[in-house]
């Protein structure tokens, strides 16, 4: 049975970046189970008290930018939803950077949107204007850019062309998961079905075992 130790908060994270006190609560519990409340007590403002509502955006970074696993039920069945593990500190080679717009091309973008959040859902479009307050999520609203074109599929997306991004807001880059492609409407079945419950899973697996039938054993 893998072990389910605690994460413990040591003390106050001081550093200067949300990112940099997520990433030192993690080293500090290497192997250990952490919570979502941890994780947004330590990405705390230690001077002002304010809770950033793109916390989970800097955890993502961890992984995708700074090359760090971090485990969630998703890929490790004894986790339950909204806990989170660093098995260890070791880091992937191959992590880097997140390729971001020019400032030219990040204007663009900023221009063609009416300096607001792109985010849509059907004929629905978020629309927060950059600067103002989230009445939702509470806070300043600050548009960052987004890869169109998401970034486990494509990382490299042209920084000179501002066709290949959109502005979100951070409540909606948090939201935002890399499930489809808004350039081509294409999902991506696989994570949907890696971020399913169990349940879910179970009802994937029995309906590609009838597809399949007796051709999955040669098709694997």
């Amino acid at each position: 049975m893998q072990s389910r130790e605690r994460a413990v908060i040591a003390g106050t994270y001081t550093q200067s970046s949300v990112r940099a006190r997520i990433e030192a609560f993690f080293l500090d519990n290497i192997g250990k189970v952490a919570t979502r409340e941890q994780i947004m007590e330590v990405a705390t403002d230690p001077k002002t008290g304010r809770t950033p509502e793109n916390w989970h955006q800097r955890l993502s970074e961890l992984r995708t930018d700074y090359g760090y696993t971090i485990l969630t039920w998703r890929n490790r069945g004894d986790l339950r939803v909204s806990e989170y593990l660093m098995p260890s500190a070791e880091r992937r080679e191959r992590a880097g950077e997140r390729v971001r717009p020019t400032t030219a091309t990040w204007q663009a973008v900023l221009e063609k949107a009416g300096y607001r959040c792109a985010w849509s859902e059907g004929v629905e479009i978020c629309g927060l204007v950059d600067g103002a307050l989230d009445p939702i999520g509470g806070g300043t609203v600050r548009l960052t850019p987004d890869h169109k074109q998401p970034h486990s599929i494509n990382p490299a997306a042209d920084p000179n062309d501002p066709d290949k991004w959109q502005p979100l807001c951070g409540r909606h880059q948090v939201v935002k998961k890399n499930y489809w492609d808004d350039e081509t409407g294409w999902l991506n079945v696989y994570a949907i079905v890696q971020s399913a419950s169990e349940a879910e899973k179970l009802r994937v697996y029995k309906f590609l075992r009838d597809y399949f039938g007796q051709r999955g054993r040669l098709l694997l």
